[in-house]
C-alpha cells in the first residue's frame, strides 16, 4: 500500500488560541502528530510514503528531512489554496504503477487498530474504486455527510447538510485507485475546489466508492481537540 499525508494547512485556529508549535509537531502520545501517523502507516505495510507541507512550515520540513524510512519517502513543499490542491501536488510524486493508495490529513486522529482494519479491507477489495473512511462521531464544525446504502456500504452521495436518516460523516481518510487520480486532474482543469467537491466528482464520474466505518475520529482544529485526541489514544 502507498500512503500520503496532507500537512499543508496553516493551523490558524490553533495559533489564534495560543499554540506555539506547528500543528504537525503537536505531541499527542510522546511523538509529534505527524510521526505517529507515519509510524502507523509503516506498521501497515507502507511501500512508499509522500507528505506535503506548506512553504512556511520550515520546522516541519526540517523534521521530516531528518527522518530515515526504509521505503521511498517523498516530501513536497508547496503552499496550496485547499486540501484538494494539496492532494494533487502530492499525487504527482506517487510511484508509477501504484495500484492503491491511502491519503489522510495530518490532524485526523484515529485508533491504530481501526486504521489497520481499514487498510486490510481496502487491500482485499477488488471490485471498488475507492474506500472512504467515515465515522458516526460528529463533532466537526463543518462535517461532510456521507450517504450510504447500509446493506453494502456503497456511497450514494456527499452532502453539506444533515438530512433525515443521516449517520456518517467523512473521517478525512481516502483510499483510491488510479481512477481517482484521473478524476482529480479533471477537477483541477475544470476549476473545482475543495475535497468535498472532488469526492462528489468521483461519484459523478461513475466510480464505485464504499464507506468503511471507523470508531471515533477526531479532527484537531482547536486546543480542546488536542486534549480529546490524547484521551482517545490512551
Amino acid at each position: 500500500m502507498h500512503y500520503a499525508i496532507i500537512a499543508a494547512g496553516e493551523g490558524s485556529r490553533l495559533v489564534g488560541e495560543g499554540l506555539n508549535v506547528p500543528k504537525p509537531l503537536v505531541d499527542l502520545d510522546g511523538r509529534p502528530m505527524i510521526k505517529r501517523l507515519i509510524d502507523i502507516m509503516m506498521e501497515c505495510g507502507a511501500e512508499s510514503l509522500s507528505v506535503i507541507v506548506n512553504e512556511q512550515m520550515t520546522e516541519v520540513r526540517e523534521y521530516l528531512e531528518g527522518l530515515r524510512l526504509p521505503v521511498p519517502f517523498h516530501i513536497v513543499v508547496k503552499s496550496t489554496p485547499s486540501s484538494m490542491h494539496s492532494f494533487y501536488e502530492v499525487s504527482r510524486v506517487f510511484p508509477a504503477g501504484a495500484a492503491k493508495f491511502v491519503l489522510t490529513t495530518v490532524d485526523t486522529i484515529f485508533r491504530p487498530e481501526d486504521f489497520r482494519a481499514y487498510v486490510n479491507a481496502f487491500e482485499s477489495s477488488e471490485q471498488i474504486d475507492g474506500l472512504m473512511g467515515v465515522t458516526d462521531y460528529i463533532e466537526d464544525e463543518k462535517p461532510l455527510y456521507v450517504e450510504v446504502d447500509e446493506a453494502d456500504m456503497n456511497i450514494l452521495g456527499f452532502k453539506d447538510a444533515d438530512y433525515p436518516g443521516s449517520k456518517y460523516i467523512s473521517a478525512g481518510i481516502y483510499g483510491l485507485t488510479p481512477k481517482g487520480i484521473s478524476v482529480l486532474g479533471q477537477c483541477l482543469e475544470a476549476g473545482v475546489s475543495r475535497m468535498r467537491n472532488y469526492q462528489r466528482a468521483l461519484i459523478s464520474a461513475g466510480l464505485r466508492l464504499e464507506a468503511f466505518a471507523f470508531g471515533k475520529v477526531i479532527d484537531v482544529d482547536h486546543l480542546s481537540d488536542i486534549q480529546r485526541a490524547k484521551e482517545l489514544l490512551k
